[in-house]
């Protein structure tokens, strides 16, 4: 039997119990903290968001180090809901990168302190520019605070780690902040769901709100049609040929009539009326199918099916024309289910 590895020199072991009792008390610290900063939410926070609405460029957030991650994830948070944002790292701000600030962004500047150097370096030209600057910080008597145009106030009671040393539930208390911006400025702006898909086309919510039946649809002479005098034979070959597992009925001039799918054809095998060779695909078809138009959504395709318990749909236009079909396997491989 192998031996257990060594524990690394200094390791010490605890306790489920004592493991566990340490992650739910960071969970009730950083619980108390966010809902002192949510208490603090008023007209300064409402300044913020007027400054964001009415700004014509970007909000450009910066900070360093675990400010930095923060503001770089409220950023991404903005741009994803209809705020033009970008992050910019303060210590390549000076070396170049405030090229890319222009006097109609505002700039939303995180320092759990206030007084980091590298954010305060840059306030100066920012002013210059005539930038107005959001201030995110735990102490509203610092620098950053009192220098800028709107101070938010996101002092917590205390930090989750006993030492009061790593930003935790500073962390925690500045990105809740950050969403509370991005939501409120969504609403004002009334970003939709819509908007939200166009900004995240490979996401599943972007499959799911700008993927249409188009999109997805077999058409022209991959889609299965019969006339309605060919049997059931005939039928069989026709969707065999195709792999829909079904095949439209449809007259002289493409109007749909019918419907035959794999479970009619069970049930047509089962029926000792039916001859496969002689009966015609008219006695037998399901009349007034479930169709679907080709400009609805996808999801709304895998909505039917899912209602009535269907594995496939025709596509017809506003006269009653075929112009597609499509199946459960189709919008599976399109990930719309």
């Amino acid at each position: 039997m192998a031996a257990h590895p060594a524990s690394p020199p200094g390791a010490r072991t605890a306790s489920a119990s004592a493991l566990a009792a340490s992650g739910r008390r960071v969970f009730e610290i950083e619980g108390q903290a966010l809902a002192a900063v949510g208490g603090r939410v008023g007209a300064e926070f409402a300044r913020a968001c007027q400054l964001m609405l009415d700004a014509p460029g970007r909000v450009v957030c910066t900070g360093m180090g675990k400010s930095g991650h923060v503001a770089r994830k409220i950023a991404a948070t903005l741009a994803s809901t209809g705020t033009p944002a970008f992050f910019m790292h303060p210590g390549e701000a000076g070396h170049g990168d405030l090229g890319m600030v222009t006097d109609a962004d505002v700039v939303l500047a995180l320092s759990n302190s206030g007084e980091s150097d590298e954010v305060l370096m840059l306030l100066p030209v920012l002013k210059r520019q005539g930038n107005p600057v959001v201030a995110m910080t735990g102490r509203p008597g610092s620098t950053l605070a009192r220098e800028s145009d709107v101070h938010l106030d996101v002092t917590v009671p205390a930090e989750a780690c006993p030492l009061d040393l790593a930003p935790t539930s500073s962390t925690t208390a500045a990105l809740a902040m950050g969403d509370a911006l991005a939501v409120a400025l969504l609403e004002a702006r009334g970003f939709t769901a819509d908007d939200f898909a166009r900004s995240h086309p490979a996401g599943s919510l972007g499959r799911r709100l700008l993927l249409h039946i188009t999109d997805v649809m077999h058409a022209g002479d991959q889609v299965p049609r019969i006339g309605p005098d060919a049997t059931v034979s005939e039928a069989l070959v026709e969707m065999s040929s195709k792999r829909l597992g079904m095949t439209a009925i449809v007259d002289g001039d493409g109007h749909l009539l019918g419907l035959y799918t794999d479970g009619d054809l069970r049930r047509s095998l089962d029926d000792a009326a039916v001859d496969l060779r002689s009966t015609t695909i008219g006695q037998v078809m399901t009349r007034s199918p479930k169709t679907i138009g080709a400009d609805a959504l996808a999801v709304e395709a895998a909505q039917l099916m899912e209602t009535h318990k269907i594995s496939g749909l025709l596509v017809v236009d506003a006269d009653g024309i075929v112009v597609g079909a499509l199946n459960i396997h189709d919008l599976l491989r399109a990930r719309v289910v």
